[in-house]
């Protein structure tokens, strides 16, 4: 099989395609046939060395779509088609970068419901949905008529957060980017409203009817003091993103630059955030056309490095997605 292998830490060009034997499953595994997978920003940072765990030579990622193989347990029947997530994929185990993988049956989740979408579409889900659905019912508990800020609306976690938080939750989203271009974009894809993000937009929140119940932060550290200025008293904040790539916040004065009320967390998601995620109702609804994800970009296995670059530079506009076959 081909398989995307990591020996040393650094850019894109250390993403080695190579030819590995196809692994075996055993009792409580699931052998998949891969036919795509999500590219995801923790599998840049792996790259780059920020993964304490991850031991070489390995096969990244932490996401893989594709159809059963093999499930010597029976717990799966052959050619079903499946999504997996999280788990230790791709630090302390290989991940879905290759054709074939094997993970544990209790991070597997069958796709059971009649769909049409491309394999494109089907591997862009799993950790995508997971993380915006996720963070929005677990984290945030956003409800009806709640205003919701989305703080990197352009980002692929953004823009599928918010059509769930409109179409499904039924919230007031305004979402942010840091291109007056991007509104279109960001406006078809849910939300109400746009805000230009010039890294200080709670200069713009002039009135008390303007600030929000609620916001998602992606952009990371760089602007969570500014986000926490925008919020209503007994607001929530979540972080689920580090897009403007710092990992600490600097000098943060605990008592006054969290407003009194305010909670603030964060959100990763691991297995049991993976399985409880309602991945089929949520691909109906995609189905439907009720729900838009977007896919940035669609690369073949052969162009690992070109699309991990596109995800470095944040070229997509999107997700990003590599296909197998």
């Amino acid at each position: 099989m081909k398989a995307v292998v990591i020996h040393e830490t650094g850019g894109p060009e250390v993403l080695k395609l190579e030819q590995r034997a196809v692994p075996q499953a055993e009792a409580g595994q699931v052998l998949i046939r891969v036919k795509s997978f999500g590219l995801n920003r923790a599998e840049m940072y792996s790259r780059q060395g920020f993964s304490p765990n991850l031991t070489f030579p390995r096969i990244l990622g932490l996401e893989a779509t594709g159809i059963v193989e093999a499930a010597p347990g029976g717990e799966f029947a052959k050619g079903q088609v499946v999504m997996t997530a999280m788990g230790d994929m791709g630090r302390g185990c290989d991940g879905g970068y290759a054709q074939y993988t094997v993970v544990p049956v209790n991070q597997v989740q069958a796709i059971t419901v009649p769909t049409k979408l491309g394999w494109d579409v089907l591997g862009a889900l799993p950790e995508m949905l997971q993380v915006a659905y996720g963070v929005l019912t677990r984290s945030l508990d956003v409800k009806k008529g709640e205003r919701l800020l989305i703080r990197g609306g352009t980002t692929s976690i953004g823009l599928t957060a918010a059509s769930i938080a409109t179409a499904c939750l039924g919230a007031h989203v305004t979402a942010t980017s840091r291109r007056a271009d991007r509104e279109e974009i960001i406006c078809e894809y849910g939300a109400d409203e746009f805000l230009l993000d010039n890294g200080k937009i709670a200069e713009h929140i002039t009135d008390e009817s303007q600030k929000f119940d609620k916001a998602l932060e992606l952009v990371g550290p760089v602007t969570l003091k500014d986000t926490l200025k925008c919020l209503k008293k007994n607001a929530t904040v979540s972080i689920a993103g580090r897009v403007g790539n710092s990992w600490v916040i600097k000098e943060l004065d605990i008592l006054r630059d969290i407003p009194y009320g305010t909670k603030l967390t964060t959100y990763g998601g691991f297995t049991e955030e993976f399985m409880s995620t309602p991945l089929n109702s949520l691909i109906s609804q995609i189905e439907a056309g009720s729900l838009k994800v977007k896919i940035g970009k669609v690369f073949h296995i052969d162009q690992i490095v070109e699309a991990h670059r596109c995800m470095d530079e944040g070229a997509a506009q999107g997700k990003v997605v590599v296909l197998t076959d």
